[in-house]
């Protein structure tokens, strides 16, 4: 258990990045909607998987 907490911290820090990267894309507008979605969806994905390290 002792590595997990690392881990977690580490798919936080992924997860907030995706999710700039889906507001920046999200704010750019025009084709960049299909940016924002799929990094929002790895956002969510890997705030999931922090979530679950970090337990």
């Amino acid at each position: 258990m002792r590595g997990r907490s690392p881990l977690g911290a580490l798919f936080l820090l992924i997860a907030a990045g995706f999710a700039g990267v889906a507001v920046a894309a999200g704010v750019a507008g025009g084709a960049a909607w299909v940016i924002a979605v799929a990094a929002g969806l790895l956002a969510l994905w890997m705030g999931e998987l922090a979530i679950r390290a970090l337990r």
